[in-house]
């Protein structure tokens, strides 16, 4: 064989090496992070029943110190949380020793503190389990159990990025009313044998107050996130223009997405990946009133969208909102994590994790059965909008590996 043809055969026989050794290291490389998506799925599982026990045992350390240790700017909580039943059970238990008016919104809550000096926010149930909110998508009063489902579900899609919420009854009369400010307790009022109250925020009206059943007011508490670490809010850029006739950009450009690529904090990092996840988790809720998020402050765009205020969800069980999923239907990207976490959902699995994640809240049943249903025909709908992606763009366009190391040291 002549010189040049000896050359040309090993250069051929180079590339063959080199693109075979290449296939090979990227399907291990994604096989490994698929097994390891597998593990986290089946401890996820295996951890999923929450008991709200009393005690700590094995530290010193108040459940409220814990709890703020947890916070990361990539994580509320981390993955093993065998703390978490002993914190949830101080939520819903520990005395309130000071009340007032919610923190500025639209909606009427209340701030709370615990004993040790845990802030909290309480917002008051305003409809039975089984009512069915009518109109828009974003219509109606917040819903107090949304906010404890939608952090069980943060749980179950592994994103843990909700603040810890619980269930919890309080009596109006002996548990808020004493250590009420002046600002709070002025908006008390009686309707028939009921103690009610209407609080301080932009749509909060006297003839709109929120009533217990006597004395004893059912809610969700959330827990307030650590004051070392700032909020920083930003408009989500799919937002809705809540004006009728009047139409946001990404409602008629699909090419939207484009432009969003463009801007940052979207151009880099992980924060365009967190509000495609953030899309998903909003979809299977029925969460359509994401118009702001929050992260924490000066972090250069790599901290997480923080998935707080997920009250106005659960609203209609019968009603899947699809603009909700603009966000990944227009950009067609979603991390290969959550696309196998949906993948593991799939089959009732979801329905049934939720259930099981929720039953020892004391306000269980914390959802009816349409709305528990509603979720896995809305997954169904996720997984075939990425279908869609994929067969257009092809998997490694569309499924985006994005491990990023977590430290809780």
């Amino acid at each position: 064989m002549k010189l040049k043809q000896r050359i040309v055969l090993l250069a051929i026989l180079l590339v063959i090496f080199i693109f075979t050794k290449v296939f090979l290291i990227d399907n291990l490389d994604t096989s490994a992070a698929n097994r390891e998506d597998q593990r986290a799925f089946h401890r996820m599982m295996a951890g999923l029943r929450v008991e709200l026990v009393p005690k700590l045992d094995h530290t010193l350390q108040s459940p409220w110190e814990i709890a703020a240790q947890w916070v990361v700017p990539r994580e509320v909580y981390p993955e093993e949380t065998p703390e978490l039943g002993a914190i949830m059970h101080a939520m819903a238990t520990k005395k309130i020793i000071k009340a007032d008016v919610g923190y500025k919104g639209t909606q009427l809550k209340a701030l709370l503190i615990l004993e040790g000096g845990q802030k909290v926010v309480f917002k008051p149930k305003r409809y039975n389990r089984d009512y069915v909110v009518e109109g828009e998508p974003y219509a109606g009063y917040d819903r107090h159990n949304a906010e404890v489902a939608a952090f069980h579900l943060d749980r179950i899609l592994g994103f843990r990025r909700a603040p810890l919420v619980v269930g919890r009854f309080v009596n109006l009369r002996t548990e808020i009313k004493p250590v009420a400010t002046e600002q709070l307790l002025s908006t008390f009022l009686t309707v028939g044998n009921n103690t009610c109250f209407y609080g301080k925020c932009y749509y909060c009206r006297e003839t709109e107050p929120a009533c217990a059943d006597g004395d004893t007011m059912e809610g969700s508490v959330t827990l307030w996130l650590p004051d070392v670490w700032p909020l920083q809010k930003h408009r989500h850029p799919w937002g809705r223009t809540y004006r009728e006739g009047k139409l946001a950009r990404w409602e008629y450009d699909e090419s939207y997405c484009d432009a969003v690529k463009k801007t940052s904090p979207y151009d880099s990092g992980p924060r365009l990946l967190d509000i495609i996840d953030t899309a998903v988790f909003d979809y299977l809720i029925g969460n359509a009133d994401r118009h702001h998020y929050e992260s924490f402050q000066d972090d250069e765009g790599a901290s997480m969208l923080i998935l707080l205020d997920n009250a106005k969800s659960f609203g209609n069980p019968s009603l899947d909102e699809r603009s909700i999923l603009a966000p990944l239907y227009q950009c067609c990207i979603i991390r290969v994590s959550t696309w196998n976490r949906l993948n593991y959902l799939k089959n009732g699995v979801l329905k049934s994790a939720l259930k099981s994640a929720m039953a020892h809240d004391p306000i269980s049943p914390v959802l009816s059965d349409p709305h528990l249903g509603a979720m896995d025909q809305r997954l169904l709908s996720i997984l075939a909008t990425v279908k869609q992606c994929t067969d257009q763009f092809g998997m490694d366009t569309v499924l985006v590996e994005d491990r990023m190391p977590l430290s809780h040291l």
